[in-house]
């Protein structure tokens, strides 16, 4: 996957509108070298924290739920960022990216404490359930940002956050996605705490590893990562969902076993949808949202009559016992018991 995501990321700095090519930077062609600074490097930066980002975002949040279901898209983290966002149009209009990136922090990391602790609450909950309780309350937070857009004119303003592109992506406007790198080495230093945090909370409480704070320090960093990104991108639904699903049939659940992997095929699948959304109309460019959606939507189905079909078995692949579908047993035979 490493030397796919070399060749696809070399391929994508060479696509779009004005022809840049090796040659003319090789010679030093300044329009060519100040094209590919500018937009070309930055773009293909900030698609590459965006794959990364949102894919251990999502893993993080399927380990902590015990869901496999669970992601910024189906647990109200994305339209929780959207309406801080516009909270800081609302309450400061001159406000810089940085200090909407704040706003959409804080309400990125509430809602999906609030998600996460109702779902918390639900005594009789199956791998369907959570998602449609999540999609539920994320229509709901976005049905309110609406309404607050259109009450107060704000809808033009707020619409390059809805659909996510990166066509607005330039040096300079960009690098609050930065902050998906630390937040990931994060993720992998805690990695193990996740691990046993998503057994449950007597088999967390018995091994000594205090359950709250290592699940809300998980599902901050998870909150934090896809504000970060929404800030700059906008709204790009499936990855944190699709991709740990994915890498989990062939390679597990243990977090610091596929957050590699899971980095590393969220980052070509992101930089592989950019690059068809520049070339199939040709010209003009498609935003991301949709070739990941429409492609994203057919695999989340096939993924949802999977896991319905086979259930607790759908995550992994061959005979042996282990994956997800272990987790989740043992788990709610611990809290059972």
């Amino acid at each position: 996957m490493g030397l796919v995501l070399l060749i696809l990321s070399a391929a994508s700095l060479f696509v779009g509108v004005i022809n840049v090519e090796p040659g003319k930077l090789l010679a030093g062609d300044l329009e060519a070298a100040e094209i590919f600074l500018i937009s070309r490097l930055p773009r293909l930066l900030a698609i590459l924290c965006t794959g990364v980002g949102m894919s251990v975002a999502g893993l993080i949040m399927q380990q902590l739920c015990m869901n496999k279901f669970v992601s910024p898209t189906t647990g109200t983290t994305i339209s929780s960022a959207q309406f801080g966002i516009l909270l800081a149009l609302l309450f400061m209009p001159q406000s810089t990216l940085w200090s909407r990136a704040i706003f959409a922090f804080g309400a990125a990391i509430l809602g999906t404490w609030v998600f996460v602790w109702f779902i918390q609450r639900i005594q009789f909950k199956d791998a369907v359930m959570v998602p449609l309780v999540g999609i539920m309350f994320g229509n709901v937070i976005g049905g309110i940002t609406s309404y607050l857009a259109y009450q107060y004119e704000m809808t033009q303003a707020l619409s390059s956050w809805l659909v996510g592109h990166f066509s607005l992506v330039l040096r300079g406007r960009y690098e609050i996605v930065w902050l998906t790198v630390p937040l990931v080495i994060l993720a992998f230093v805690f990695a193990n705490y996740f691990n046993i945090v998503g057994m449950g909370r007597n088999f967390a409480q018995n091994l000594g590893v205090p359950y709250n704070v290592v699940l809300f320090l998980g599902l901050t960093i998870a909150a934090m990562i896809t504000a970060s990104i929404v800030v700059v991108v906008g709204s790009i639904s499936y990855i944190g969902l699709i991709v740990p699903n994915v890498v989990a049939m062939f390679k597990g659940d243990k977090i610091r076993g596929t957050l590699v992997d899971t980095a590393l095929f969220g980052a070509i699948f992101v930089l592989a949808c950019d690059m068809i959304g520049r070339v199939v109309i040709y010209p003009y460019e498609l935003p991301i949202e949709l070739i990941v959606g429409i492609l994203g939507s057919l695999i989340f189905i096939g993924l949802l009559f999977y896991r319905l079909k086979n259930g607790r078995k759908a995550v992994r692949l061959g005979g042996g016992q282990g994956g997800c579908a272990g987790t989740v047993s043992a788990a709610e035979r611990g809290e059972e018991a």
